[in-house]
Protein backbone atom coordinates (compact mmCIF):
# COMPACT_ATOMS: atom_id res chain seq x y z
CA UNK A 1 0.00 0.00 0.00
CA UNK A 2 2.35 2.38 -0.68
CA UNK A 3 4.13 5.57 -0.85
CA UNK A 4 2.59 6.98 -4.00
CA UNK A 5 0.69 9.67 -2.09
CA UNK A 6 3.60 11.21 -0.18
CA UNK A 7 3.98 14.18 -2.48
CA UNK A 8 0.28 14.94 -2.72
CA UNK A 9 -0.57 18.10 -0.74
CA UNK A 10 -3.37 17.93 1.77
CA UNK A 11 -5.63 20.74 0.59
CA UNK A 12 -7.59 22.49 3.34
CA UNK A 13 -11.13 21.93 2.09
CA UNK A 14 -13.55 23.37 4.68
CA UNK A 15 -16.41 21.26 6.03
CA UNK A 16 -20.01 21.95 6.97
CA UNK A 17 -21.74 20.25 9.89
CA UNK A 18 -24.89 18.28 9.06
CA UNK A 19 -27.64 17.96 11.66
CA UNK A 20 -28.05 14.22 12.26
CA UNK A 21 -29.40 12.31 15.26
CA UNK A 22 -26.78 11.39 17.87
CA UNK A 23 -24.23 13.96 16.80
CA UNK A 24 -22.87 15.87 13.83
CA UNK A 25 -21.61 14.64 10.47
CA UNK A 26 -19.03 16.68 8.58
CA UNK A 27 -19.40 17.22 4.81
CA UNK A 28 -16.60 18.74 2.70
CA UNK A 29 -18.04 21.90 1.17
CA UNK A 30 -16.90 21.04 -2.36
CA UNK A 31 -17.64 17.74 -4.04
CA UNK A 32 -17.11 16.26 -7.48
CA UNK A 33 -20.33 15.66 -9.41
CA UNK A 34 -20.42 12.59 -11.66
CA UNK A 35 -23.54 13.21 -13.79
CA UNK A 36 -22.51 13.15 -17.44
CA UNK A 37 -25.34 13.31 -19.97
CA UNK A 38 -26.48 11.08 -21.63
CA UNK A 39 -26.29 8.82 -18.56
CA UNK A 40 -24.17 5.72 -19.22
CA UNK A 41 -21.38 3.67 -17.69
CA UNK A 42 -18.07 5.16 -18.82
CA UNK A 43 -14.71 3.54 -18.15
CA UNK A 44 -13.05 6.98 -18.12
CA UNK A 45 -15.07 8.09 -15.07
CA UNK A 46 -12.91 6.01 -12.73
CA UNK A 47 -9.72 7.83 -13.75
CA UNK A 48 -11.48 11.20 -13.43
CA UNK A 49 -12.40 10.37 -9.83
CA UNK A 50 -8.86 9.20 -9.05
CA UNK A 51 -7.51 12.49 -10.41
CA UNK A 52 -9.96 14.34 -8.16
CA UNK A 53 -8.81 12.36 -5.11
CA UNK A 54 -5.21 13.23 -5.99
CA UNK A 55 -6.24 16.90 -6.25
CA UNK A 56 -7.73 16.84 -2.74
CA UNK A 57 -11.43 16.11 -3.29
CA UNK A 58 -13.02 13.91 -0.64
CA UNK A 59 -16.73 14.44 -1.40
CA UNK A 60 -18.27 12.61 -4.38
CA UNK A 61 -21.83 12.85 -5.65
CA UNK A 62 -23.53 10.11 -7.66
CA UNK A 63 -27.05 8.74 -8.22
CA UNK A 64 -28.69 5.53 -9.36
CA UNK A 65 -29.86 7.17 -12.58
CA UNK A 66 -26.39 8.56 -13.48
CA UNK A 67 -24.94 5.04 -13.86
CA UNK A 68 -21.70 6.20 -12.27
CA UNK A 69 -22.01 4.36 -8.94
CA UNK A 70 -19.96 1.42 -10.21
CA UNK A 71 -17.18 3.67 -11.54
CA UNK A 72 -17.06 5.57 -8.25
CA UNK A 73 -16.83 2.30 -6.34
CA UNK A 74 -14.00 1.08 -8.57
CA UNK A 75 -12.15 4.37 -8.08
CA UNK A 76 -12.51 4.17 -4.27
CA UNK A 77 -11.15 0.63 -4.27
CA UNK A 78 -8.19 1.65 -6.44
CA UNK A 79 -7.52 4.77 -4.35
CA UNK A 80 -7.23 2.56 -1.27
CA UNK A 81 -4.92 0.14 -3.10
CA UNK A 82 -2.70 3.01 -4.29
CA UNK A 83 -2.57 4.57 -0.84
CA UNK A 84 -4.22 7.80 -2.02
CA UNK A 85 -6.54 7.44 0.97
CA UNK A 86 -6.00 5.36 4.08
CA UNK A 87 -9.62 4.35 4.64
CA UNK A 88 -13.10 4.73 3.15
CA UNK A 89 -13.96 6.93 6.17
CA UNK A 90 -11.92 9.77 4.62
CA UNK A 91 -14.54 10.12 1.88
CA UNK A 92 -18.05 11.58 1.87
CA UNK A 93 -20.23 9.68 -0.61
CA UNK A 94 -23.69 10.87 -1.68
CA UNK A 95 -26.14 8.93 -3.83
CA UNK A 96 -29.80 9.39 -4.70
CA UNK A 97 -33.06 7.45 -4.88
CA UNK A 98 -34.45 7.61 -8.42
CA UNK A 99 -38.14 8.27 -9.10
CA UNK A 100 -38.96 4.67 -10.12
CA UNK A 101 -37.87 3.62 -6.61
CA UNK A 102 -39.72 6.45 -4.82
CA UNK A 103 -42.23 3.94 -3.41
CA UNK A 104 -42.09 2.68 0.19
CA UNK A 105 -41.46 -0.95 -0.79
CA UNK A 106 -38.58 -0.04 -3.13
CA UNK A 107 -36.42 2.28 -1.02
CA UNK A 108 -34.53 -0.41 0.91
CA UNK A 109 -33.86 -2.57 -2.18
CA UNK A 110 -32.70 0.60 -4.00
CA UNK A 111 -30.15 1.61 -1.36
CA UNK A 112 -28.88 -1.97 -1.12
CA UNK A 113 -28.39 -1.97 -4.89
CA UNK A 114 -26.55 1.37 -4.70
CA UNK A 115 -24.24 0.02 -1.99
CA UNK A 116 -23.61 -3.11 -4.07
CA UNK A 117 -22.72 -0.95 -7.10
CA UNK A 118 -20.34 1.13 -4.97
CA UNK A 119 -18.87 -1.83 -3.09
CA UNK A 120 -19.52 0.04 0.18
CA UNK A 121 -21.14 -0.83 3.48
CA UNK A 122 -22.72 2.61 3.96
CA UNK A 123 -23.36 5.99 2.33
CA UNK A 124 -22.66 9.30 4.01
CA UNK A 125 -25.79 10.87 2.48
CA UNK A 126 -28.80 9.40 0.66
CA UNK A 127 -31.16 11.80 -1.09
CA UNK A 128 -34.62 11.59 -2.63
CA UNK A 129 -33.68 12.76 -6.13
CA UNK A 130 -36.93 14.62 -6.98
CA UNK A 131 -40.30 15.25 -5.30
CA UNK A 132 -42.12 13.00 -7.78
CA UNK A 133 -42.45 9.32 -8.56
CA UNK A 134 -42.40 7.20 -11.68
CA UNK A 135 -44.12 3.88 -12.21
CA UNK A 136 -42.04 0.98 -10.92
CA UNK A 137 -39.45 -0.22 -13.44
CA UNK A 138 -36.41 -2.45 -13.35
CA UNK A 139 -34.16 -0.02 -15.21
CA UNK A 140 -33.40 3.67 -14.83
CA UNK A 141 -34.32 5.67 -17.91
CA UNK A 142 -33.95 9.40 -18.52
CA UNK A 143 -35.78 10.76 -20.40
CA UNK A 144 -38.88 8.72 -19.53
CA UNK A 145 -42.49 8.53 -20.68
CA UNK A 146 -44.58 11.31 -19.16
CA UNK A 147 -47.49 8.90 -18.70
CA UNK A 148 -45.30 7.09 -16.14
CA UNK A 149 -45.24 10.08 -13.77
CA UNK A 150 -47.00 9.45 -10.44
CA UNK A 151 -47.35 11.33 -7.16
CA UNK A 152 -44.95 10.46 -4.37
CA UNK A 153 -46.25 9.73 -0.89
CA UNK A 154 -43.71 11.89 0.95
CA UNK A 155 -44.62 10.57 4.40
CA UNK A 156 -44.32 6.86 3.68
CA UNK A 157 -41.24 7.16 1.45
CA UNK A 158 -39.50 9.32 4.05
CA UNK A 159 -40.28 6.81 6.79
CA UNK A 160 -38.26 4.21 4.88
CA UNK A 161 -35.48 6.75 4.27
CA UNK A 162 -35.38 7.16 8.06
CA UNK A 163 -35.18 3.38 8.37
CA UNK A 164 -32.14 3.40 6.03
CA UNK A 165 -30.40 5.73 8.46
CA UNK A 166 -31.42 3.75 11.54
CA UNK A 167 -30.07 0.57 9.94
CA UNK A 168 -26.70 2.25 9.31
CA UNK A 169 -27.01 2.00 5.52
CA UNK A 170 -26.49 5.77 5.36
CA UNK A 171 -25.14 8.23 7.91
CA UNK A 172 -27.59 10.96 6.89
CA UNK A 173 -30.63 11.48 4.65
CA UNK A 174 -31.97 14.36 2.64
CA UNK A 175 -33.78 15.52 -0.47
CA UNK A 176 -33.10 17.20 -3.79
CA UNK A 177 -35.14 19.70 -5.81
CA UNK A 178 -37.57 20.36 -2.93
CA UNK A 179 -39.26 23.77 -2.62
CA UNK A 180 -39.96 25.48 0.73
CA UNK A 181 -43.54 24.22 0.62
CA UNK A 182 -42.54 20.62 -0.09
CA UNK A 183 -40.00 20.75 2.72
CA UNK A 184 -42.72 21.98 5.07
CA UNK A 185 -44.93 19.03 4.07
CA UNK A 186 -42.06 16.61 4.74
CA UNK A 187 -41.06 18.24 8.03
CA UNK A 188 -44.64 18.04 9.33
CA UNK A 189 -44.36 14.25 9.73
CA UNK A 190 -40.60 13.54 9.68
CA UNK A 191 -39.03 12.03 12.79
CA UNK A 192 -35.57 12.67 11.33
CA UNK A 193 -35.47 15.96 9.39
CA UNK A 194 -33.60 16.08 6.09
CA UNK A 195 -29.96 17.04 6.64
CA UNK A 196 -29.53 18.40 3.10
CA UNK A 197 -31.56 19.83 0.22
CA UNK A 198 -29.54 19.60 -3.02
CA UNK A 199 -30.78 22.18 -5.51
CA UNK A 200 -29.74 24.22 -8.52
CA UNK A 201 -27.83 27.27 -7.32
CA UNK A 202 -25.44 29.66 -9.04
CA UNK A 203 -25.13 33.44 -9.58
CA UNK A 204 -27.98 33.32 -12.12
CA UNK A 205 -30.27 31.36 -9.75
CA UNK A 206 -29.37 32.40 -6.24
CA UNK A 207 -32.18 30.70 -4.27
CA UNK A 208 -32.34 33.40 -1.58
CA UNK A 209 -35.80 32.44 -0.28
CA UNK A 210 -34.98 28.72 -0.13
CA UNK A 211 -31.61 29.36 1.51
CA UNK A 212 -33.21 31.48 4.22
CA UNK A 213 -35.91 28.85 4.84
CA UNK A 214 -33.40 25.99 5.05
CA UNK A 215 -31.19 27.95 7.41
CA UNK A 216 -34.09 28.38 9.86
CA UNK A 217 -34.71 24.61 9.73
CA UNK A 218 -31.08 23.52 10.10
CA UNK A 219 -31.02 22.06 6.58
CA UNK A 220 -27.76 22.43 4.63
CA UNK A 221 -28.05 23.45 0.98
CA UNK A 222 -25.87 21.69 -1.57
CA UNK A 223 -25.65 23.57 -4.86
CA UNK A 224 -25.70 21.58 -8.07
CA UNK A 225 -25.07 23.20 -11.47
CA UNK A 226 -22.92 25.91 -9.82
CA UNK A 227 -21.47 26.58 -13.30
CA UNK A 228 -24.81 26.19 -15.11
CA UNK A 229 -24.38 22.59 -16.40
CA UNK A 230 -24.37 23.72 -20.03
CA UNK A 231 -25.08 20.87 -22.45
CA UNK A 232 -27.42 18.93 -20.16
CA UNK A 233 -31.24 18.88 -20.09
CA UNK A 234 -31.10 20.60 -16.67
CA UNK A 235 -28.51 23.20 -17.64
CA UNK A 236 -27.99 26.62 -19.19
CA UNK A 237 -25.11 28.36 -21.00
CA UNK A 238 -26.05 31.64 -19.31
CA UNK A 239 -23.71 31.27 -16.34
CA UNK A 240 -20.52 30.78 -18.32
CA UNK A 241 -21.51 33.57 -20.73
CA UNK A 242 -22.40 36.12 -18.04
CA UNK A 243 -20.59 39.42 -18.68
CA UNK A 244 -20.67 40.47 -15.01
CA UNK A 245 -18.87 37.27 -14.01
CA UNK A 246 -16.39 37.61 -16.88
CA UNK A 247 -15.46 41.13 -15.75
CA UNK A 248 -14.94 40.05 -12.14
CA UNK A 249 -12.86 37.05 -13.24
CA UNK A 250 -10.63 39.23 -15.43
CA UNK A 251 -10.13 41.77 -12.65
CA UNK A 252 -9.19 39.08 -10.13
CA UNK A 253 -7.12 37.00 -12.56
CA UNK A 254 -9.31 34.01 -11.80
CA UNK A 255 -11.38 31.85 -14.11
CA UNK A 256 -15.07 32.56 -14.46
CA UNK A 257 -15.72 29.11 -12.96
CA UNK A 258 -13.65 29.98 -9.88
CA UNK A 259 -15.62 33.20 -9.38
CA UNK A 260 -18.91 31.24 -9.54
CA UNK A 261 -17.72 28.58 -7.13
CA UNK A 262 -16.26 31.13 -4.71
CA UNK A 263 -19.57 33.04 -4.71
CA UNK A 264 -21.51 29.85 -3.95
CA UNK A 265 -19.07 28.95 -1.16
CA UNK A 266 -19.38 32.43 0.38
CA UNK A 267 -23.15 31.90 0.72
CA UNK A 268 -22.45 29.30 3.42
CA UNK A 269 -23.56 26.30 1.38
CA UNK A 270 -21.85 23.21 -0.02
CA UNK A 271 -21.54 22.50 -3.73
CA UNK A 272 -20.92 19.74 -6.24
CA UNK A 273 -19.19 20.64 -9.49
CA UNK A 274 -18.67 18.32 -12.46
CA UNK A 275 -15.61 18.39 -14.64
CA UNK A 276 -13.86 15.53 -16.39
CA UNK A 277 -10.89 17.75 -17.28
CA UNK A 278 -7.86 17.19 -15.03
CA UNK A 279 -6.74 20.85 -15.06
CA UNK A 280 -10.25 22.15 -14.36
CA UNK A 281 -10.71 19.68 -11.52
CA UNK A 282 -7.61 21.22 -9.91
CA UNK A 283 -8.69 24.77 -10.80
CA UNK A 284 -12.17 24.33 -9.32
CA UNK A 285 -10.83 23.44 -5.89
CA UNK A 286 -8.63 26.56 -5.81
CA UNK A 287 -11.24 28.83 -4.26
CA UNK A 288 -10.36 28.87 -0.58
CA UNK A 289 -7.39 31.28 -0.34
CA UNK A 290 -9.04 34.43 -1.74
CA UNK A 291 -12.39 36.18 -1.54
CA UNK A 292 -14.80 38.40 -3.45
CA UNK A 293 -14.94 42.07 -2.47
CA UNK A 294 -18.22 43.59 -1.19
CA UNK A 295 -18.48 45.50 -4.48
CA UNK A 296 -18.10 42.29 -6.50
CA UNK A 297 -20.69 40.53 -4.37
CA UNK A 298 -23.06 43.45 -4.91
CA UNK A 299 -22.62 43.20 -8.68
CA UNK A 300 -23.39 39.46 -8.56
CA UNK A 301 -26.46 40.11 -6.40
CA UNK A 302 -27.86 42.33 -9.14
CA UNK A 303 -27.61 39.70 -11.91
CA UNK A 304 -31.11 38.98 -13.36
CA UNK A 305 -32.39 35.64 -12.07
CA UNK A 306 -33.40 32.72 -14.27
CA UNK A 307 -33.85 29.06 -13.29
CA UNK A 308 -31.85 26.75 -15.56
CA UNK A 309 -33.84 23.62 -14.64
CA UNK A 310 -37.59 24.35 -14.81
CA UNK A 311 -38.31 20.57 -14.67
CA UNK A 312 -40.34 20.54 -17.88
CA UNK A 313 -39.83 16.76 -18.18
CA UNK A 314 -41.76 16.31 -14.94
CA UNK A 315 -44.78 18.39 -16.00
CA UNK A 316 -47.74 16.57 -17.58
CA UNK A 317 -51.48 17.16 -17.92
CA UNK A 318 -52.18 13.75 -16.40
CA UNK A 319 -49.28 13.83 -13.94
CA UNK A 320 -49.00 15.05 -10.34
CA UNK A 321 -47.65 18.45 -11.50
CA UNK A 322 -49.47 20.18 -14.35
CA UNK A 323 -47.27 23.28 -14.51
CA UNK A 324 -43.79 24.52 -13.65
CA UNK A 325 -45.46 26.75 -11.06
CA UNK A 326 -46.95 23.68 -9.34
CA UNK A 327 -43.68 21.75 -9.37
CA UNK A 328 -41.72 24.57 -7.73
CA UNK A 329 -44.66 26.02 -5.74
CA UNK A 330 -44.20 29.43 -7.31
CA UNK A 331 -40.45 29.56 -6.59
CA UNK A 332 -39.62 30.37 -10.22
Amino acid sequence: MGTSNRNIPELPVPVLKLMVPNGNKSMPVIGLGTASYPFAYNEATKEVILNAIRAGYRHFDTAAVYRTEQSLGEAISQALSLGLIKSRDELFITSKLWCTDAHPDRVLPAIHNTLKNLGLEYLDLYLIHLPVGLKRAESYEYPFKKEDLVAMDFKSVWEVMEECQKLGLTKSIGVSNFSCKKLEILLATAKIPPAVNQVEMNPLWQQKKLREFCETKGIVITAYSPLGANGTPWGTKGVMECEVLKQIADAKRKTLAQVCLRWVYEQGVSLVVKSFNKDKIQENIGIFDWELSPQEVDKINQIPQNRGFPAIDFIADEGPYKSVHEFWDGEI
